[in-house]
């Protein structure tokens, strides 16, 4: 076999996916800590000359980049071919620009950290505002998977007579893309943001109740906090309950509980990270950009 993959910790059923999907055997990876804290790594099964994958969303990425690099030194010791990282979330993406003298752009720096180790690298809707294409950041390989057409299925099967309600003036394109995979119309909110957890709001106005369901669309679900305002806007106006619907279910601190408290009548995700509220798979397509991605010759290029 010319690929396996390798599961970092936590990311077990990832792997187990992409190995079913992409007819690869899963290598067994032994992990532990020192009493120090610092991390201990053997890959228990042959990798010489096979190109591996390695299964490791980069959510709360700050352990598991090092972690990463350890396992792909490891590995590339043990004589792989090719070392792909199937990231469902790409972290490190937020900080794309100097907002502030003084700031740097950890988004540029991730990249180049990620690209001197890695042979490529696939992932689903990365945080793309400022970055146009990740070929911009990145000196490997990339892959985008689209979540919209797994969001705009879910959407048409489930919910009844939907209006889509996208966050910002910047996602109005994925946005538009959703609504029309699911047929139904949209309109996106005005938003400022005044800080991390500081969101100001304006709802458009979505005409007198007629029965349709707001849909709530967003693809990073951090803090929630555009989310929990636009539910309560959509609530006070007079509609039913939005459906809230996520790409990523980052869910920092409490925003979760926040967002069921504020009126939501369903909170749903992809499954790009695991939470109780996936229920939008995505594994399928991501899995068969990863298995191109891994029969790439070694040394390809973006």
């Amino acid at each position: 076999m010319s690929h396996v993959v390798v599961a970092y910790p936590g990311n077990e059923a990832l792997a187990a996916s992409l190995a079913t999907a992409t007819g690869a055997s899963v290598v067994r990876l032994e992990h532990r800590e020192f009493p120090d804290g610092e991390i201990y790594l053997r890959v228990d099964g042959g990798v010489d000359g096979k190109s591996v994958i390695v299964a490791c969303g980069l959510e709360r990425a700050n352990g598991k980049a090092l972690g990463t690099y350890l396992l792909a030194s490891t590995l590339r010791d043990l004589g792989a071919r090719r070392i792909v990282l199937a990231a469902p979330y790409l972290g490190y993406m937020r900080q794309d620009r100097s907002f502030r003298a003084g700031e740097g752009v950890s988004a540029r720096y991730f990249a180049k950290f990620l690209s001197t180790f890695l042979d490529g690298l696939v992932t689903v809707d990365p945080h793309l505002h400022r970055i146009g294409d990740l070929a911009d950041v990145y000196s490997i390989p990339t892959r985008t998977v689209a979540a919209a057409p797994a969001i705009s299925s879910w959407i048409a099967q489930n919910i009844d007579a939907p209006i889509l309600i996208g966050p910002d003036s910047e996602s109005e394109q994925w946005v538009s893309e959703v609504a029309t995979g699911a047929r139904c119309p949209f309109v996106v909110l005005a938003k400022k943001r005044h800080g991390d957890r500081d969101v100001e709001i304006t709802v458009p106005d979505l005409g007198k109740p007629t029965g349709r369901t707001p849909v709530l669309v967003d693809d990073i679900v951090s803090t929630a906090r555009t989310m929990i305002v636009a539910t309560r806007h959509v609530i006070q106006a007079g509609h039913r309950p939005p459906v809230c619907v996520g790409v990523h279910a980052i869910f920092a601190g409490s925003a979760y509980e926040e967002l069921k408290n504020a009126g939501a009548a369903q909170i749903i995700t992809c499954n790009t990270i695991p939470h109780p509220t996936n229920a939008i798979d995505v594994h399928p397509a991501f899995a068969h950009a990863v298995l191109e991605m891994s029969r790439l010759p070694a040394g390809q290029s973006n």
